[in-house]
């Protein structure tokens, strides 16, 4: 266990930006977490858990209390049966899984951060969802000061929602366990139109692993959603935004709304989203209002490469990228009348 004072956590963050804590831990084994954690909570001492970094926008202040930077590793397969210790890299976890032929988050390759994360958020790309291979999340448990295990029903997904993003002050994560599919070197069907389309299959056709992942990461790499510190449409959270889900009454407002501003020959973009619900395109509203790739002229932009991506251009403060922010979301609210949610998680701040 390695302990810092005043440290910096700009650097562990892929935005680049916040303040210092007041301490840093970082552990390397489940023991190590869950004796900072009740350290911290014996003391009263506030906590933050830091995994890789890639849904954090921390406040140009910093963090006034203890940040906990989770670096455990574990990557076990038995099977098709997966734990990953929270502290693994997620992409080179997704990678490993390729190379075993096993089927299930290959469409989840490039996705930054730890493996830790993904249930927190229920992370999703291209098709896929990790709550769908998810069978059991391990953690400690604040409030009961002890560890506990969940089953996929008990984490309650939902789109980029879970138990954990409701009760975030109570679980650490410590282990993620997967039970993937073996298909014979095959991909799981495809779903999601833009992979089928440049694959050229229909939707539900199976690929070849290694063709799925390669084409995933070629998708996102043609966004700025591969980290490459040479690239500032990559010094971002991914996704700001997520994808607004609206009552069918709120929707045909909204479509109703779209079509005066832009023409009554316009449909927006429209996906199921349970009953009564429909689902739209966050990238399509902020484009639509105004705000295209490249947007802005400070040192906190949109991405060149996706209006969803707010990025920092270099010397840019956590305070430029909540103006860029705030401005998006005012635009569309004052184009659309719906309200943008932030994806990342704010630490200090707010939207």
């Amino acid at each position: 266990m390695q302990v810092l004072h005043d440290a910096p956590l700009a650097p562990l963050t892929t935005f680049r930006l916040g303040g210092p804590a007041t301490r840093l831990i970082t552990a390397t084994t489940d023991a190590e977490v869950i004796d900072a954690v009740r350290e911290a909570d014996a003391a009263g001492t506030p906590l933050l858990v830091i995994g890789g970094g890639s849904n954090l926008v921390i406040g140009d202040k910093g963090f006034d209390g203890t940040a906990l930077r989770i670096a455990t590793r574990g990557f076990a397969l038995s099977g098709t049966t997966l734990e990953l210790a929270a502290g693994e890299v997620w992409s080179d976890a997704v990678a490993r899984t390729v190379e075993a032929g096993l089927a299930g988050v290959e469409c989840l390759s490039g996705i930054p951060g730890s493996a830790g994360a993904t249930p927190i958020q229920n992370v999703g790309a291209y098709g896929q969802e990790v709550s769908a291979t998810i069978t059991e999340v391990v953690a400690y448990d604040r409030t009961a000061g002890e560890t506990v295990t969940l089953t996929n029903a008990e984490c309650a997904f939902s789109y980029r929602h879970s138990r954990f993003k409701d009760q975030p002050e109570r679980y650490v994560v410590l282990r993620v366990r997967f039970r993937l599919e073996d298909a014979g070197g095959l991909s799981a069907p495809v779903k999601y139109a833009e992979t089928a389309r440049v694959l050229g299959v229909e939707a539900g056709d199976r690929v070849a692993l290694a063709t799925a992942r390669d084409t995933v990461l070629k998708l996102r790499a043609g966004k700025g959603m591969v980290l490459d510190p040479e690239d500032h449409d990559t010094w971002s959270a991914g996704s700001f935004f997520t994808n607004p889900i609206l009552t069918d009454t709120a929707f045909a407002a909204f479509r109703a709304q779209a079509r005066e501003r832009l023409g009554e020959g316009v449909e927006p973009p429209a996906y199921p989203a349970g009953q009564g619900r429909t689902k739209t395109s966050a990238a399509w509203l902020i484009d639509k209002a105004g705000f295209t790739k490249g947007y802005g002229s400070g040192p906190a932009r949109i991405s060149t490469k996706h209006t969803l991506a707010l990025t920092n251009r270099g010397g840019a403060t956590t305070e430029d990228l909540l103006a860029l922010a705030r401005e998006v979301v005012a635009g569309v609210r004052d184009a659309f009348g719906v309200t943008l949610v932030n994806e990342p998680v704010t630490v200090g701040v707010s939207v």
